[in-house]
């Protein structure tokens, strides 16, 4: 087919039918403020949140007069007869390249610039692939350097160094992911992950969460997991750089909040430092959420009046002991991170100290997820009943524990 692409200037086009093919048009045009109106015995519910005009009818012929082009979206055998027989207008029938006059193209609209991808019809979905494409490399506010050039009385040349301030920045985003349940995420966790070139994610991400992440953002696995390493902090920092660095978003994927034990705050000022925007999307921490799932409460009247959330581990593989003596402390809660392969440690130097090895203690592994799992013991029994139990784990120490089997059961 011969075609050419053209700019039409205040064109009057009628849509028949109001399908999801109708709808579909009808945003395109209204987004581009044309001059159109809708034509069908009866209208899917999105149009009613359009605001355009709607006429409500059985179609015929005379419908189309003072209409320049016409969009026929039927899949009407006779309606597309019709117009082909009787056309003093330009048709467009849905999926009907051969038959039709024009085609839409999949746009990017940025004022009085437009950039049109088109195929003859042959497939939409490769247009819209290379306009979303497209739109990733061109600058989020091209539209302002378009007004500019337009208030420039005469342009002899265009300025692409110009172009550059208004490049897009890569930014960095800190995707709190919560417990592993993708529907704790929040709504604007879910956007990121959809929004971003690249995410880089570790083995705590769960695969419920890693399914959602599109296909067209790749991802980087830069786990670490105990005894091994499989890449250090500075590298992760050095990775996050690099593809900023080539103009691509950032999603850090984080395990629960990325500020709580995350060391989201070490990625933070990495980037940071080297002038790049930072943005924290905070998750649904284990510390509170995680424990939350076994029916416990971190607080509650006459067990708990306040709580500690404390990281059994420190710098440099380091062991954390020196919270010990909040066990002593009445009407407490002391909720540890990263303690399950410590909790031999955690038993001797809690006995070692005084605490009352009948302390109840609950241990909360994969919480939220398929595999969760609770186990309630005391002070005395810890490392014998932390045997066996998989990470990612939560260890609770609180009279707070006593209230799981009733929380659990609803008594």
């Amino acid at each position: 087919m011969k075609t050419f692409p053209i700019l039409l200037k205040d064109p009057k086009f009628l849509i028949i039918g109001g399908g999801g093919v109708a709808y579909r048009k009808a945003t395109v045009l209204k987004k581009n403020g044309i001059d159109f109106k809708v034509l069908s015995k009866e209208f899917i519910d999105s149009f009613i949140g359009l605001k355009v005009e709607l006429i409500q009818k059985e179609f015929e012929l005379k419908d189309c007069k003072g209409f320049g082009f016409v969009v026929d979206t039927t899949g009407s055998d006779g309606v597309s007869k019709t117009l082909l027989k009787n056309k003093n207008f330009l048709l467009c029938i849905a999926n009907k390249p051969k038959e039709s006059d024009f085609y839409f193209s999949s746009l990017l609209n940025y004022g009085n610039l437009k950039i049109a991808i088109s195929s003859n019809g042959v497939s939409p979905t490769l247009t819209q692939a290379l306009r979303d494409k497209i739109k990733s490399f061109l600058p989020d506010n091209l539209e302002t350097f378009v007004q500019e050039i337009k208030r420039e009385d005469r342009v002899k040349e265009i300025d692409f160094a110009k172009i550059d301030t208004f490049k897009k920045e890569a930014k960095l985003y800190l995707i709190g992911c919560g417990l592993g349940d993708v529907e704790l995420l929040t709504i604007k966790a879910f956007k990121a992950i959809k929004s971003v070139d690249v995410v880089l994610y570790d083995h705590l991400i769960s695969d419920e969460i890693l399914e959602i992440v599109p296909k067209k953002v790749k991802k980087v696995f830069v786990g670490k997991t105990k005894g091994f390493h499989s890449i250090s902090q500075e590298r992760i920092n050095e990775l996050i750089l690099g593809f900023l660095e080539n103009g691509l978003s950032v999603g850090r994927l984080k395990s629960g909040d990325p500020y709580v034990f995350g060391r989201g705050a070490e990625e933070a000022l990495a980037i940071l430092s080297s002038g790049y925007e930072v943005e924290v999307l905070n998750g649904l921490s284990s510390s509170v959420a995680g424990v939350s799932m076994a029916g416990i409460p971190v607080t509650h009247r006459g067990y708990s009046a306040s709580f500690s959330v404390v990281s059994a581990h420190l710098k440099d593989a380091k062991i954390n002991l020196d919270w010990i003596d909040l066990l002593h402390k009445k009407n407490h809660t002391t909720v540890v991170l990263m303690g399950l392969s410590l909790c031999d440690e955690i038993e001797k130097e809690a006995i070692k100290r005084g605490v009352d090895e009948n302390l109840k203690v609950a241990i909360v592994s994969n919480a939220s997820r398929k595999e969760q799992f609770i186990k309630i013991t005391t002070i005395k029994n810890l490392y014998r009943d932390s045997k066996n139990i998989k990470r990612p784990a939560v260890i609770v120490f609180g009279d707070v524990v006593k209230l799981h089997s009733r929380i659990r059961n609803g008594v």
